[in-house]
């Protein structure tokens, strides 16, 4: 099994804009497909397969009630000074170097089904990186094989692993779940429709 990355260290200045700048994104009443409010990471948490034992939420030091409430769901924290997504994966890498491989989900898509989430890990191989495709756009999750582990540690700055696919085997799964494109920039993306 690989292990679950969520990726929580943005500063989701967008949604901050339109809310308030005391407004964290993560934590925002969402109400999930299964019609229940939560905060969005919780959604996000929830929507993780119970197989996936192994769960690192990547995120900054003042972001205390995200922290917690991802040790609520089993996740071992990793607390960076920066926010971005190169330093965010290959941390979050680094700390669970002896897994199979790495799923990358992000803290602002909580609608993604646990099926698609299923889909994906079932798709993954070694050598492969393996993504949802909805029609004709790539969404979220990504899995990574173990073959990637050394690339995603020596990623850096605000640049994810989109680099990797130019070089890599890329298995693309047709899904019909719209959450893998749905992620809340903006407070009128809290509810599912």
């Amino acid at each position: 099994m690989p292990a679950a990355v969520i990726l929580a260290a943005g500063q989701g200045s967008r949604f901050r804009q339109v809310a308030g700048a005391d407004q964290d994104k993560l934590l925002a009443a969402c109400r999930g497909r299964d019609g229940v409010v939560r905060p969005v990471l919780e959604q996000v948490l929830l929507n993780l397969p119970p197989g996936l034992e192994r769960r690192v939420l990547v995120t900054t030091a003042e972001r205390g009630q995200v922290a917690e409430l991802a040790r609520a769901y089993a996740c071992q924290v990793v607390l960076l000074e920066s926010a971005g997504m190169g330093h965010s994966l290959a941390a979050a890498v680094a700390a669970s170097e002896e897994a199979a491989g790495w799923l990358v989900l992000l803290g602002d898509m909580p609608f993604i089904l646990p099926a698609t989430v299923q889909q994906v890990i079932a798709a993954m191989t070694e050598a492969g990186i393996c993504v949802p495709r909805l029609g004709t756009v790539l969404g979220h999750p990504v899995g990574f094989g173990r073959a990637y582990g050394k690339a995603l540690q020596g990623l850096s700055g605000d640049r994810g692993a989109k680099p990797l696919f130019a070089s890599g085997q890329v298995l693309e799964v047709s899904v019909t779940d719209p959450g893998v494109l749905w992620d809340v920039d903006r407070p009128e993306a809290l509810v599912y429709r």
